[in-house]
């Protein structure tokens, strides 16, 4: 099947959605619906509901409660477990739902692989952040990790709507060097003190 620029830019765009809920899952959903029911965004027809009035209190009540219970000392941890595999499906609706212009034949594949594994990577790499920064700090630099968090998820999620190809790129970049940081925190001790020993 050869893809139009529409179809391109409609994958990037849930891309980037869908990366943008590894940080905060209901934000970007929250967006997704305020851009959608604005005229901006073109939904898919089995998501038309996330434009609907109820879809967005409802997500605008949970994005509220998740970004305030990640400022709770314990709960924010307690949330990186249970928003691990939340944030995946999150991410395989975000994608899907904007992939306006793609058979659900090939959508669904994209959305679960691309969206899906996105997202997880970003969930992931965020949690080990946080858990790494708990620790080094005693907790008290996590408010700031959590305001990075949501303000991250928020913009990433304006920018995908916005410009989808520039998003796409700026999360390449961002997933390059998350992963690099996180290796450096796993794996950076280990291969100094196993030098320092030969």
């Amino acid at each position: 099947m050869d893809l139009s620029i529409e179809s391109l830019l409609s994958i990037a765009l849930g891309i980037g959605l869908a990366a943008a809920t590894g940080f905060r899952i209901f934000v970007p959903l929250l967006v997704a619906g305020i851009a959608a029911r604005a005229g901006i965004l073109p939904l898919t027809d089995s998501f038309q509901w996330l434009a609907g009035t109820p879809a967005l209190l409802m997500l605008g009540t949970a994005a509220a409660f998740e970004v305030l219970a990640y400022y709770i000392p314990g709960v924010d941890h307690l949330l990186d477990l249970i928003a691990g595999p939340a944030a995946i499906g999150a991410g395989v609706i975000a994608s899907a739902s904007v992939m306006a212009d793609i058979p659900p034949a090939v959508m669904w594949p994209i959305a679960i692989m691309a969206g899906g594994g996105v997202a997880g990577l970003t969930k992931g790499t965020t949690a080990l952040l946080r858990a790494k920064s708990g620790a080094m700090t005693a907790g008290l630099a996590n408010p700031v990790v959590a305001t990075v968090e949501t303000v991250g998820s928020a913009a990433i999620a304006i920018l995908a709507v916005a410009v989808p190809l520039l998003c796409l790129a700026a999360i390449m970049a961002l997933l390059y060097w998350a992963t690099k940081k996180a290796g450096r925190l796993l794996f950076g001790r280990g291969r100094k003190s196993g030098a320092a020993g030969a």
